[in-house]
């Protein structure tokens, strides 16, 4: 058993429930494995019940021909702002009207489910003019969501101590009782952070619940005392963006570091860019965190709203970035957006092996760097069924016949140019 299958599991009310689709059976027949090999998938009741050489297995339901796809485990998104997200277009102030969260909150999750990630953990601001009325309206979205995606909310008040922080404190464990999965917050944005922590995680023993906090990082007295806190609390604890943890001195950094991985606190990095809890940019020392034994995730954070105007959703690109900006080899670039976020957020480790949940994506490409380059074509599976599938075609000009480039057909179309039109490339 590894050590990934000791965290903690996601509570009833945060599970999906079994649907006649779990009992459907589907063969991904020719799919390409990160080891080169090349074989048929057969998954059955949300499980994958049979991996085989190509042509070996065969369909008892539909099938699915994944030729010149590379078939892996399916991205998680462990840090989201999905209340806020595409907002950053809006003309005037933003609108917390439920249907408006709800609408916002379903939309930025079908964005990243698109691009691969079946399962997320949004966080939701509760508490100030707002209330609860967020939170309520993100858990309406996660029920809609069903089927497609696992969506978990956490909970992040913005006080926790003094007179201020007491109705915070009480409408936390009201966000609890109405199924907020994970507690969080921002402690450095309270006048006593330890303070905030050490509320934090009374309501988290009180319920059994994991914390999911935002922290800069640049404090290393304050990460000490955080890393004391949180060594004893199951479930576990997660942290991030912590990108000023990259700015402090190495011996510090490295210090940190090491108590944070005494703890087991989990680090999740922000490559994309940061969030609104943090004001600052960067990414976290993802190897001089990894170097001490700290399990490190990665997640998109803000996504088109006022902290980041931009941004695709995508955990590939967050890969990319990993591998591109931080150093890391593709392998473990790509198992900080799937392994280790999803092992981040409680839930079961994924291989394309028999007995491991039908989470999946395949992406047209033959090998993980070329996928983590330029990866448009992808077919995603959510409890053994395709949920979303996105299909790219790229048009070269009769130049690039020269070239000796690989085509589908020629588009015989009136306004290509006929015989002598583009020719078509699946990307």
């Amino acid at each position: 058993m590894s050590a990934d299958s000791k965290q903690p599991q996601p509570s009833p009310d945060d599970r999906a429930p079994a649907t006649a689709d779990d009992a459907t059976s589907l063969l991904l027949s020719n799919a390409r494995l990160t080891d080169g090999r090349t074989v048929d998938v057969r998954l059955g009741r949300g499980r994958i019940e049979a991996v085989g050489t190509a042509g070996s297995l065969t369909a008892v339901g539909a099938r699915v021909d994944l030729s010149g796809y590379l078939l892996l485990p399916a991205p998680a998104e462990p840090h989201a702002h999905l209340d806020t997200a595409l907002t950053a277009d809006s003309a005037g102030p933003v609108s917390y009207a439920a249907d408006e969260v709800q609408r916002r909150v379903t939309e930025a999750a079908l964005l990243q489910l698109g691009h691969g990630a079946t399962a997320l953990r949004a966080h939701v601001r509760i508490g100030d003019v707002h209330g609860l009325g967020p939170l309520e309206a993100a858990l309406q979205a996660r029920r809609s969501l069903r089927g497609l995606a696992e969506l978990t909310t956490v909970a992040t008040p913005r006080l926790l101590t003094g007179a201020a922080g007491a109705d915070g404190l009480a409408m936390l464990r009201d966000a609890v009782k109405m199924g907020a999965g994970v507690i969080g917050g921002c402690p450095d944005l309270d006048p006593d952070p330890t303070g905030y922590v050490e509320a934090l995680l009374e309501v988290a023993a009180e319920h059994g619940c994991p914390v999911d906090l935002h922290t800069d990082g640049d404090d290393p007295a304050r990460l000490a005392r955080l890393a004391a806190m949180a060594g004893g609390l199951r479930p576990g604890v997660t942290i991030g963006p912590c990108a000023g943890l990259a700015r402090l001195p190495a011996d510090q950094a490295r210090r940190a570091a090491d108590q944070l991985a005494a703890a087991g606190v989990t680090v999740v990095c922000l490559p994309q860019g940061g969030c609104g809890a943090t004001g600052l940019r960067g990414t976290a020392p993802v190897r001089l965190l990894r170097a001490a034994g700290v399990r490190v995730a990665a997640g998109g954070g803000a996504l088109r709203d006022v902290s980041n105007p931009v941004g695709r959703g995508d955990p590939l690109e967050a890969a990319y970035l990993l591998a591109a900006l931080s150093g890391l080899p593709a392998p473990e670039a790509y198992a900080a957006v799937s392994t280790d976020a999803r092992a981040a957020m409680g839930l079961p480790e994924v291989r394309v092996e028999a007995g491991f949940p039908a989470e999946l994506l395949a992406v047209r490409g033959e090998r993980l760097t070329g996928v983590l380059s330029l990866a448009y074509s992808r077919i995603v599976v959510h409890r053994g069924r395709v949920v979303a599938r996105t299909s790219a075609v790229r048009e070269y000009c009769d130049s690039a016949a020269a070239l000796d480039l690989p085509r589908q057909a020629r588009p015989t179309r009136p306004d290509s140019g006929g015989p002598g039109g583009p020719g078509v490339v699946r990307s």
